[in-house]
C-alpha cells in the first residue's frame, strides 16, 4: 500500500488539483457553515458517477477511426487494458484533465446556484464540493486504481479492491466501469455489474486485452509505433 501511495504522489493530476484543494480546505475551515458538509457529500457523490460515466462513456467508447483522437485514445485508455502492469499507463498522458472537468463542473455551479444564493455563496460551495469533496474523492479512486494493479502483499481491503476491478481486465471489459472500493451499486444501478455467465458468454480471449479490437487492428499497431511500444501485449505474446 505504501508503494500505491507513492505512485500517486508523482500523478501530475493530483499535484495540478493540489493548489485547489488546499484553498477549498482552508475556506471550509474559514468560512465553516453546517450547509458545507452537503457540499463536501454532494462532491463526492458527484465524482464517483462522474468515474463511472468517463470511463463507460468517454474511455470505453466506440474505438474512433481517425488515428490522431484513436492514438489519444490509446494513451489514455486502451494502452492501459493492453498493459495492466505498466505504471505509465496507470493514467492518461494529459495531467491537466482533471483540473480542466473541475474548473468547467465549477463554472456550472456556479452559474446554476448564483441566482439562488448569490455570488459569494455559491462560488464557496461550489468550490468546497468540487475541489474539495470530488478532488478528495478522486484522488481515492487514484489510489484504489494503482493498488489494484500492483503486484504487492495486500490485505483484505486491496484483495477485493483487486479482485473487483480485474474482473474488469481480465474478464468482462463491458461490465464493472467502477473502480473506487465500495462503489459496486454505481453499476447496478446502471445494468453493468458483473456476472460470470454473461462474462463467460461474451468472453473472447484473443480480443479481450485489447477491449474487443482485434490485436492486429491497424488503429491499434500504429498507436503502440506512435508511442515507442515494443514489447507484445500479453495476448499477443
Amino acid at each position: 500500500m505504501i508503494q500505491a501511495l507513492r505512485i500517486c504522489l508523482h500523478m501530475g493530476g493530483l499535484h495540478r488539483l493540489f493548489p485547489f484543494w488546499l484553498a477549498g480546505v482552508l475556506a471550509l475551515i474559514q468560512w465553516f457553515q453546517p450547509a458545507l458538509l452537503l457540499a463536501l457529500a454532494y462532491g463526492v457523490v458527484a465524482q464517483w458517477v462522474l468515474e463511472y460515466l468517463i470511463h463507460r462513456f468517454i474511455y470505453h467508447r466506440e474505438p474512433p477511426k481517425d488515428q490522431g483522437v484513436f492514438n489519444r485514445l490509446y494513451r489514455s485508455h486502451i494502452g492501459h487494458h493492453e498493459f495492466p502492469q505498466d505504471e505509465k499507463f496507470f493514467t492518461g498522458d494529459d495531467h491537466w484533465f482533471p483540473l480542466k472537468v473541475a474548473a468547467g463542473s465549477f463554472t456550472l455551479h456556479v452559474l446554476g446556484l448564483w441566482p439562488l444564493i448569490g455570488l459569494g455563496d455559491a462560488m464557496l460551495f461550489s468550490w468546497v464540493a468540487l475541489f474539495v469533496g470530488s478532488a478528495s474523492a478522486f484522488a481515492f479512486y487514484e489510489y484504489c486504481h494503482t493498488l489494484a494493479h500492483l503486484n504487492v502483499p495486500k490485505g483484505w481491503f486491496g484483495k477485493r479492491l483487486t479482485r473487483s476491478h480485474m474482473a474488469h481486465h481480465y474478464q468482462d471489459h463491458e461490465a464493472t466501469y467502477h473502480v473506487t472500493f465500495g462503489m459496486g451499486w454505481i453499476d447496478r444501478l446502471f445494468g453493468t455489474a458483473h456476472d460470470p455467465a454473461t462474462a463467460r458468454d461474451r468472453f473472447d480471449r484473443r480480443t479481450m486485452m485489447s477491449i474487443g479490437m482485434d490485436p492486429d487492428d491497424l488503429r491499434l499497431v500504429t498507436a503502440r509505433k506512435a508511442y515507442g511500444i515494443t514489447k507484445q501485449p500479453r495476448h499477443m505474446s
